[in-house]
This record gives structure tokens, C-alpha cells and sequence, in this order.
């Protein structure tokens, strides 16, 4: 059973990891149409959360203008390696990712996103639902 998001806006949820133990909220932009993925980070100087590629099993840092935290998730939202790759960088594929996960580089450990952590995904009313794929 796999997951198909919309392009759309929500909140990444990272369980009680930090050091308070309560689950940390992060806004989330989902790209899950093939234009929004290959956009994806482009162009910009700063992300405010993370942004989600769906589906997608590796990234590209080309014409990026900043370095980015990459993390990368199976089908159930596992998270299996977090890099940080610089711009002007090719990732290689992960066989078990399904999703990738971005942000701006350093944000992802204070969020607790480390591999074996899951997250969750809550998505906007009205913006981007899942379906089974």
C-alpha cells in the first residue's frame, strides 16, 4: 500500500525525539506532481520547514544557491540515510526510498529526522490528500 500526495502544504510530524519529548511540527510544502518535483528547491535562498518529493528515491543539488539536508524515506515514512549535500551535487539513488524529504542544511537534527526515526505527514485541508497509490 503506497502513498500519492498532491501538491499542496502541510506539517511534517517528528515524534517526541527532541529534548523536550513532545513531537516537533515542521510546515511542509509537498510536491507531488512531476513539475513540482523537478522544481522542487530551485532558485530559492531559504526554505521556511521542509518540502517533500513524492515520489522520488534520489535529488540533485544543480542550480541550487544553497546547501540542503536530504533525507530519505521508505514507503512507510522510515527515514533510511540523511545527507547534507552542498550545491552543484548529484545523490545517488536509494533502492528502498520512496520519498525524499528536504531542508535547509543543519535544520533536519534539530528536528530529530535521523535514520531509523519515523514521521508523520499531515496534510492541509482542501490542499494536498493522499490516496492509495
Amino acid at each position: 500500500m503506497g502513498r500519492r500526495w498532491r501538491d499542496g502544504v502541510g506539517e511534517l510530524v517528528v515524534g517526541g525525539e527532541n529534548d523536550e519529548g513532545r513531537a516537533v511540527r515542521v510546515p511542509l510544502e509537498i510536491a507531488g506532481s512531476y513539475r513540482a518535483r523537478t522544481r522542487g528547491l530551485l532558485g530559492r535562498d531559504s526554505l521556511d520547514g521542509a518540502m517533500l518529493l513524492s515520489p522520488a528515491n534520489s535529488v540533485h543539488t544543480f542550480r541550487m544557491r544553497i546547501p540542503i539536508d536530504v533525507a530519505y524515506l521508505d514507503r512507510r515514512l522510515v527515514v533510511i540515510a540523511v545527507r547534507t549535500m552542498r550545491p552543484g551535487r548529484l545523490g545517488l539513488p536509494r533502492m528502498r526510498s520512496r520519498h525524499v524529504l528536504e531542508a535547509e542544511a543543519g535544520a533536519m537534527a534539530g528536528w530529530g529526522v535521523r535514520a531509523g526515526v519515523r514521521v508523520g505527514v499531515e496534510v492541509g485541508e482542501g490542499d494536498a490528500g493522499t490516496a492509495k497509490a
